[in-house]
């Protein structure tokens, strides 16, 4: 008790075993315990279905079996700080701090037996929930990372595979059955490439497609895995900064049509993500700044200014925030469209440019320097960390590209006075008059 259990759950769009032992019980949890006991609470629980267990939980055989077939995360927060959140309240087992202390003590043997992954803090929980693993030299554990027992095809582009294609196959060891090669860059995002590595593919339904890369060939794979066999598994493994903090958390595949971006995709949770920060040694500086942008936007929608952590804490922070709203809102019906925060704008300059001379990552920078101006926000962090400078496109393509928009062109992602706003509505000489400001004479 007092680890945050309830606040990790909320994160992840769960609820807490007290609040259902509560709800069936119909009376407090301080009143169980004084009319009924804690036998009687302990049955309760038992037979709750739940993301969060009580702290004492896992006292109760018939809670410990059934966890032996659920991932099972272990809040792990020193007993000081946990008596400090809970000394004074009305719960009945934290009114002497000498007995607590002797709970805690007894209970971590019981956590470590259950547990199946260890966290310290709320963005560990949100991780674990949605299969992200953050861990250097994770790449190295990859053929123990990838869920399963079937075949592994390791798709990557020639690149990549240079670098670090000859670590993964060694990791992967006898499950790798075969390897494919997408092309670097949005080319990989095309039907053409897509249906060659279709016609390509040998695995059968248990096979796991393992896709090593950045965005673009996450993307791609991810989306072939989707439709192949009807959908098969898959593990991203992004060696790039906007493919870790981005591009390869929560589910989403795509590839590019002429008429716009990632028009054509599905929402197919990967079965493990495996998020290595040593990859980022081999980027170019030229593609760290390319994934700062998706940092920044991060910062901005968290409130947090994330691009100053170093690069192991700044992954696993922009990972978690990400996680954690897409398990919340998986297929972007609410709350997940905000991280859509300047993409309207970046979309619409990348489908204009032909997917050629305008990155991703500067479309980006430009989008957000619109949105902020949108929202009359102070535009200074962006030009100052991104730097981004008008782009030179067709301006009236760019327009019938953003009003394809597949989110809605003249519905965008805005920042308010009490942090993000979605589907705000904004006439549209507005938004081609900002639109205007990013594209060079």
């Amino acid at each position: 008790m007092g680890a945050g259990k309830t606040t990790a759950a909320r994160a992840v769009g769960g609820v807490d075993s007290d609040d259902l032992v509560e709800a069936a019980a119909r009376k407090p949890i301080s009143d169980i315990f004084r009319d009924d006991g804690e036998a009687a609470f302990r049955a309760l629980e038992e037979r709750a279905i739940v993301l969060a267990l009580g702290g004492g939980a896992v006292t109760t055989p018939g809670v410990r079996e059934a966890l032996a077939n659920t991932l099972t995360v272990w809040l792990d927060v020193d007993v000081d700080t946990c008596w400090e959140r809970v000394r004074g309240s009305d719960r009945p087992l934290a009114q002497d701090e000498a007995a607590f202390r002797r709970l805690y003590d007894e209970r971590r043997t019981l956590y470590a037996e259950v547990a199946d992954v260890v966290a310290r803090d709320v963005d560990d929980v949100v991780l674990a929930a949605a299969g992200v693993v953050v861990e250097r030299g994770s790449l190295a554990r990859l053929g123990d990372l990838v869920p399963g027992e079937g075949p592994v095809a390791l798709v990557s582009d020639a690149h990549v595979a240079g670098i670090h294609g000859m670590d993964a196959q060694l990791a992967l060891g006898r499950r790798l059955a075969e390897t494919h090669e997408l092309p670097a860059g949005e080319e990989a995002k095309t039907l053409a490439t897509v249906d060659r590595l279709w016609q390509e593919l040998r695995l059968d339904r248990r096979g796991t497609i393992v896709a090593l890369g950045g965005g673009t060939t996450t993307d791609a794979a991810g989306y072939a895995a989707s439709a192949y066999m009807r959908g098969i598994d898959w593990v991203p493994v992004p060696t790039s900064l906007v493919g870790q903090v981005d591009a390869a958390v929560g589910g989403k595949t795509a590839i590019d049509l002429p008429q716009g971006k990632n028009l054509v995709g599905a929402f197919h949770w990967p079965a493990r993500t495996v998020i290595d920060p040593a990859l980022l040694e081999t980027l170019p500086e030229g593609q760290r700044r390319e994934g700062l942008s998706e940092v920044v936007k991060t910062g901005l929608l968290a409130g947090q200014p994330l691009w100053e952590l170093p690069d192991d804490e700044l992954v696993r922070r922009c990972a978690a925030f990400k996680a954690g709203v897409c398990l919340r809102d998986p297929h972007d019906h609410g709350e997940r469209k905000m991280l859509n925060l300047g993409h309207t704008f970046a979309h619409a300059l990348e489908t204009a440019a032909g997917y050629a001379g305008l990155t991703h990552g500067r479309a980006v920078a430009l989008g957000l320097l619109a949105a902020l101006r949108l929202s009359g926000r102070d535009t200074g962090e962006v030009e100052e960390i991104l730097r981004p400078a008008p782009v030179r496109v067709d301006r009236d393509r760019a327009w019938e590209a953003l009003l394809r928009d597949k989110k809605g062109a003249l519905r965008l992602v805005l920042l308010g006075d009490d942090g993000p706003e979605w589907d705000v509505e904004v006439p549209a000489e507005d938004v081609r008059r900002e639109l205007g400001r990013l594209i060079a004479s």
